[in-house]
Formats: structure tokens, sequence, C-alpha cells
């Protein structure tokens, strides 16, 4: 009697998820094991005056390079610097107020030598990761990190996957957790990243909105005749009523037009308007303008300033959100 076979789809699939599965032992043995040694970390991170320069060779490098990008777009100078190009000159970029983190599973990385022999010697502050606590690297740095020695994902053990998981995250926690001990606020992290999608979803709605005379804005008084030429003029099909002092009192929309339809020339925008309409403060992101717009159907709001009783700064059109790039 022969066994049944399984199908080569199901077979892969069961490979896929073993691999996942082992990635996720390896982290929650990182977390269980996360200790003292990290906070002193992130001490000398936050007391580093100059830059974090983060070094690893092959996988660890690779790993290495995105942790470095992330420090750097969160406000702390990063650099990575190839282990075997430092051993050629490039070491003359660290200099006295940096801090070194040093990355190597195995902690005896040969190209590592020249690296750990010059910040031992000029007294640089470094932190070592690695999976053996007696490694030469972890004897040789400031605060040493262990990661727990859980094999790779792989049978043969050989395919860095398990211990890069376990790298990208640590860097990623120290990373965000300088970003927080340092009260790395959203602004400033739009201040690094003006491109791009992220950089559209970070923009505030003042940098965006349309403001002074390109508002459609009428009295309480002003013959709805008057008021249909300002919206056909302004090109925003609304019109926003205000009191004399520039507070918004209401919004005339198409649909206020035609519930009004008979006899609407003969009335003042004040018998049209909807009071109360939806607005949006300067300095609210663009991203929640245009959820707020998605989510209340319409395609315009005014921008009010909160602290001086609503009076209107601008308009913003969905068009403007979205030529921006925000989705």
């Amino acid at each position: 009697m022969t066994s049944e076979r399984k199908p080569a789809g199901m077979k892969f699939l069961e490979q896929g998820r073993s691999v996942i599965k082992s990635e996720i032992r390896a982290l929650t043995q990182l977390l269980d094991n996360l200790g003292e040694d990290f906070s002193k970390a992130i001490e000398l991170l936050i007391n580093t005056e100059g830059k974090i320069i983060v070094a690893g060779m092959g996988k660890s490098g690779h790993i290495g390079r995105k942790i470095a990008a992330t420090l750097s777009s969160t406000g702390n100078p990063a650099h990575f610097v190839h282990p075997a190009e430092a051993s050629h000159g490039d070491l003359g970029v660290l200099a006295k107020g940096d801090t070194v983190l040093i990355l190597s599973n195995s902690g005896e990385t040969p190209e590592l030598a020249h690296l750990i022999s010059h910040v031992k010697r000029f007294s640089i502050p470094t932190i070592g990761v690695a999976s053996v606590s007696d490694s030469t690297l972890i004897k040789n740095s400031t605060v040493g990190i262990i990661l727990p020695n859980t094999g790779e994902a792989c049978e043969t053990g050989v395919v860095p996957s398990n211990s890069t998981t376990m790298l990208l995250a640590l860097g990623d926690a120290l990373a965000i957790t300088l970003m927080k001990s340092k009260n790395f606020s959203v602004d400033s992290f739009r201040e690094f990243h003006p491109g791009g999608k992220l950089g559209a979803r970070l923009t505030k709605v003042e940098a965006i909105m349309h403001s002074g005379s390109e508002i459609p804005l009428v009295k309480m008084t002003t013959p709805m005749d008057e008021t249909l030429i300002k919206m056909t003029k302004k090109g925003f099909g609304v019109a926003g009523i205000v009191s004399s002092d520039g507070n918004l009192m209401g919004i005339i929309t198409d649909g206020d037009l035609r519930r009004h339809m008979d006899g609407l020339l003969g009335h003042t925008a004040g018998d049209v308007m909807t009071p109360n309409p939806i607005t949006i403060s300067p300095d609210s992101l663009a991203e929640e303008a245009l959820a707020l717009m998605n989510e209340k159907g319409v395609t315009c709001l005014f921008v009010v300033n909160q602290k001086s009783n609503s009076k209107v700064v601008g308009i913003l059109h969905i068009h403007d959100c979205l030529r921006l790039g925000v989705v």
C-alpha cells in the first residue's frame, strides 16, 4: 500500500510557513532575552555627540545599511561603513564623539579586526551585537547585546534567516526607542521625508490650501446672484458665508442651490446656506483632510483657525490632496 503524496503546492506552502514560524520563534526568544544591555546601548546612543557608525559584513551588512538609514531618518545622523573598505581608508570617517554599532552573528568576522582595533585605540564607544557572548566582538565592545543562538530557518543552518530577522528587529527597537527618548515628532519626521508618498502624507493642510483672494467668501446678506457669480469665478463649486469679522457661519453647495431653486435669486446667502459646515485646521495633515472628505462625502473643506473663533484662512479641494500624492 503506497502513501498518498501531497500536491507540490501544499508542500511549498508548508515549507514557507515553517520558515516564518522559525523566525517568529527566534523573535520571541529575542524578546524574552532583551535586557539591561539594551538599555545601556540606548544610553550610549542618546549621549552620542557625533555620528552613529554602523558596520557589518555580508547579510549583517545589508541589515546594517537599513538600520543606519532608519536612524538617520529619525533625527540621528548615521552612516554605514563597510568593514573591508574601512581597512582601506574609510576608518577616517570615525571621529571623537561618534558611537559605533557593529553587527556580526558569530562575532568573529575577520574583516572586523581592523575596525575593532581602531575603535579600541581611540576609545570610541562601541555597541557589539552577536550571538556568541565570549566572541572577539563582544569582548571588545563597550556594550554587548547577545542575540539568542536559535540557528537558522533552513535545515542546513547556513542561510542567514533567523539571525538577520533578529538583527532587523533589534535595529528597529534601537532606532524607535531612541526616537521616543528624544521626543522626535511627526513634524520632525516630515523634515527628513519631504518626497514620495510618505512626504505627501505628512504634509500639512496649510502647505497646499488656497488662501487670500482665492477663497470664495460672501456675507450673510449677500444677494444670491452675487453669490453665484462668486462661486463660478472661484471654481470650487461652493461658497463660504462669513460674519463681519470673518468667522465661518455656513456653506453653500450645489445641493443647497437645488433645495432653494424656487425663487433662488430672491434670497440672500444667509437664507440658502447650510450652517456649521465641516472644517479642518491648517495644522492638520493632508491625509487627515482627505480621510475626512471621503468620510463625509464632500470635495471641499474650509480651513479655519480654531484659535480665532473659526476665522477662515483657506479652502482645500480633494484634487489638491490627490495632486500631492495623498491616497
